[in-house]
């Protein structure tokens, strides 16, 4: 007893946009065409796969599961059509990157379109966490992080690996030295991104091993927001030194007795890597 692929793109629509009306205007069919083929996919397997909440729904557990195997399902098919209009030549079609910062990001998609103009390319950022998540959700196609992924269901490629160093406005005592301690740091008013940033993660990381507590005196949640933070002389940055940009009032500073690196990767799926855009993309920045 086969799945009927419409009835499935069917229930797919409607538990990707919470409604039977959305997702028949998503398919451009009927809504009824979309209710009947949902309620016989229930009818037929022996399970209630949404919750009818007036004009609104929300998936089952059973629901869920099959969303997420759905959302796979729909991906490939998409990347089939795409090859098959292409006639493998990447013609068409859309990349969509996840990255933890635009630094390495912008310059790895003015290579791919280089040499392939014509596909469509959308860049989401966010600290290591968020992007790692939008692979694994399909979200994104490819993701350019700054961690080693220890995840079978991800394949991984390193790229680069970057000195951590931490950076002081120009007010501050420290301006013009070379080189702190890890243990000067422990005692400094620290300027960190959130929880699930990689930068801050190597840092607390070398800092546990070397035995110092290290705790925030602010955590922002941007880059941008940091860096204005420190040329305020609210304290101290942490930052991967190829990120920092020259400014006449901050200035980077080594961090002497600790080895803190940033291992830059790229990442897809496992079960994605043979993709045709996703390889043609790793193919091109490496």
């Amino acid at each position: 007893m086969a799945i009927v692929f419409t009835h499935l793109r069917s229930f797919h629509a409607v538990a990707e946009n919470r409604g039977f009306t959305a997702a028949a205007n998503a398919l451009r069919i009927s809504q009824p065409t979309v209710t009947t083929q949902v309620k016989e996919l229930e009818e037929r397997y022996g399970v209630e796969l949404l919750l009818r909440l007036g004009r609104r729904v929300e998936l089952t557990e059973t629901g869920a599961a099959l969303f997420d195997i759905s959302r796979r399902i729909m991906k490939l098919h998409e990347e089939a059509d795409e090859l098959l209009l292409s006639s493998g030549k990447l013609t068409t079609g859309q990349l969509r990157i996840a990255a933890v910062g635009p630094f390495h990001a912008t310059e790895m998609v003015a290579r791919f379109l280089a040499q392939y103009p014509s596909i469509k390319v959308s860049m989401l950022l966010g600290n290591s966490d968020q992007t790692l998540a939008r692979i694994l959700e399909l979200e994104a196609d490819v993701a350019i992080l700054a961690h080693v992924v220890e995840d079978s269901r991800v394949h991984s490629i390193p790229f680069s690996t970057h000195e951590v160093v931490v950076f002081v406005n120009a007010d501050h005592p420290w301006h013009g030295r070379k080189h702190v301690s890890i243990a000067e740091l422990g005692q400094q008013p620290l300027i960190l991104r959130e929880t699930g940033s990689t930068t801050r993660r190597a840092f607390e990381a070398a800092a546990e091993k070397a035995g110092v507590a290290v705790k925030p005196f602010l955590e922002i949640g941007s880059r941008e927001g940091v860096w204005k933070a420190v040329e305020r002389g609210l304290g101290i940055g942490v930052v991967a030194d190829f990120e920092f940009v020259a400014h006449p009032r901050l200035d980077t500073i080594r961090i002497a007795d600790a080895d803190v690196r940033t291992e830059y990767r790229l990442a897809c799926l496992l079960e994605r890597r043979q993709s045709p855009k996703i390889n043609a993309f790793l193919e091109t920045v490496l």
